[in-house]
């Protein structure tokens, strides 16, 4: 029998259990007896070793008949490392071989490692499988398959199927895109978007909320694209002052304005040849709008302070948050600048929408927490306990994938032991006031009144509309779905408000 020693395994032994003896020893309690029971382990030598002591003791199998191999995981839900390793022992070990009949004991372990013996099984070490429980003591368990037969021919036909598509068309470039955890319909289909876009030289518009994403696909955009290789230039719009936009995107000469103490290159030249990641581009004031438009026709720019045009070679990627349609009806971002950039439109859902994405990024965060704080003394190896993982599953992510990040990382560092629980969660969650909780929430008491409640709303509405339109009623108007102005100024009638006063009220 061949058999990774468990975690349960050691603490039958280290307890001294007379009951629950863990899935090696409830299996060599049975009355079949084996010739040989070969055991892996990748925890600490010597506990392995007390175990086996323990457990040739309590099985009654004498000296010589029982194993113990030290096997180095890089993880030990590293399929690719427990395969290479497992592969390695049992060939050194001149397995299989005729005269001798492999059983593999699925139990103790990880489901990757069970996984493992199950292709081996099926493949490369012929052999029976077994599995224990509490429930029901020892079992087999059967596949009705066999993977060599069933199964390889037509990866076959799919591998020479692939190696004459790569012949006749572009590279696979999916492995660009690596960064960009998903399993959701919703994000497979961006990032198939994305790769057809990557690879045409046409800028792109990036759309969706804050943290779910949109520099990792430009990233992704960039190095699947034929400017690979050259500069990636990052630019966050919403931090640059106003005053100073123009200067950071197209550069200054020396001596343009108070502060201008010599020549400056700006993001575009910097970026030449490469790409330039435009992030929070509604950000923009309307006079950087109308240079950014010439940049993109003609490429070239002119420098503050300068006369003549530099001619620039970058591919722009813009991103933003807002909702930018809006933004062109209300005349805060220009029409055409917004179609010049909309050649290619990226539309990232937020996490709430993602589904089992959020379990693909839980996994993949906290081995990156656990590795960025290995070898501290401090740190331990932490894990997420099923309740807490729960709680994160449900929450609805306001913050997107950056705020699951943080939140995650806040519960391992004020967890006390190795398991993350639901209050350490819980304490991590940042919840935010609920600003319209109110309008939705209100007891039906006596003296209720609807219409109250429907006048809150639209006040919201009429003054959110209002200041996005800048005071503008008609672009109000149209952002609200009325027909005309004086739609407008009839409600705001109605409500006696008055537009001036409720833009300073919000």
């Amino acid at each position: 029998m061949v058999s990774w020693i468990g975690r349960t395994d050691h603490e039958a032994a280290e307890k001294g259990a007379e009951t629950d003896l863990g899935p090696i020893a409830t299996a060599l309690s049975s009355p079949k007896r084996y010739d040989r029971v070969y055991l892996l382990t990748n925890y600490p030598f010597k506990r392995s070793r007390d175990f086996c002591a323990w457990l040739q003791e309590k099985c009654d199998y004498p000296d010589g008949k029982v194993d113990l191999y030290g096997i180095d995981l890089r993880s030990p839900i590293d399929y690719a490392s427990i395969y290479a390793e497992v592969s390695r022992n049992l060939k050194e070990a001149r397995l299989p071989r005729d005269e001798v009949d492999l059983t593999f004991h699925l139990s103790p372990g990880t489901p990757a490692m069970a996984a493992i013996w199950i292709i081996l099984a099926k493949t490369r070490f012929p052999a029976t499988l077994i599995q224990t429980s509490r429930e029901k003591g020892l079992e087999p368990v059967d596949f009705f398959f066999d993977l060599a037969s069933d199964f390889l021919p037509e990866f076959l036909k799919r591998a020479g199927d692939r190696i004459d598509r790569l012949a006749a068309g572009p590279v696979d470039v999916s492995t660009r895109f690596a960064k960009i955890l998903h399993a959701s319909e919703g994000m497979r289909s961006q990032v198939a978007l994305a790769q057809r876009i990557a690879v045409h030289e046409v800028p792109v518009l990036i759309l969706g909320e804050t943290g779910t994403g949109k520099e990792l696909f430009a990233e992704a955009i960039h190095a699947t694209s034929a400017r690979n290789g050259k500069p990636f230039l990052a630019v966050n719009c919403g931090a640059i002052p106003p005053e100073l936009a123009n200067s950071e995107l197209f550069g200054h000469k020396r001596g343009a304005f108070t502060g201008a103490t010599s020549n400056r290159k700006g993001h575009f030249q910097e970026a030449d040849g490469g790409t330039l990641f435009l992030d929070e581009i509604g950000d923009l004031p309307l006079e950087t709008q109308v240079r950014l438009l010439r940049a993109l026709q003609a490429r070239e720019v002119t420098p503050v302070g300068e006369s003549s045009p530099v001619k620039v070679n970058a591919r722009v990627i813009a991103a933003t948050h807002r909702d930018l349609l809006a933004d062109v009806a209300s005349g805060r971002f220009r029409e055409d600048l917004f179609h010049r950039l909309a050649v290619g439109i990226l539309r990232l859902p937020p996490l709430r929408e993602r589904g089992a994405d959020i379990t693909l990024l839980l996994d993949s965060f906290l081995r990156q927490i656990n590795a960025d704080a290995k070898g501290r003394p401090e740190a331990q190896e932490k894990s997420l306990a099923p309740d807490a993982k729960a709680l994160l599953l449900a929450h609805s992510w306001p913050g997107n994938v950056r705020e699951l990040y943080h939140t995650l990382l806040r519960a391992s560092i004020w967890s006390l032991g190795p398991e993350i629980g639901t209050a350490d969660v819980t304490a991590a969650i940042l919840r935010p006031p609920r600003t319209d909780a109110s309008l939705l929430d209100r007891p039906l008491t006596p003296g209720f009144q609807l219409q109250e409640v429907l006048d809150d709303v639209s006040r919201a509405y009429l003054s959110r509309a209002l200041k996005q339109a800048e005071g503008r009623k008609s672009a109000a108007a149209r952002l609200l779905g009325f027909s005309n102005y004086q739609t407008l100024d009839n409600r705001l009638a109605k409500l006696q408000m008055t537009a001036g006063v409720d833009i300073a009220r919000t």
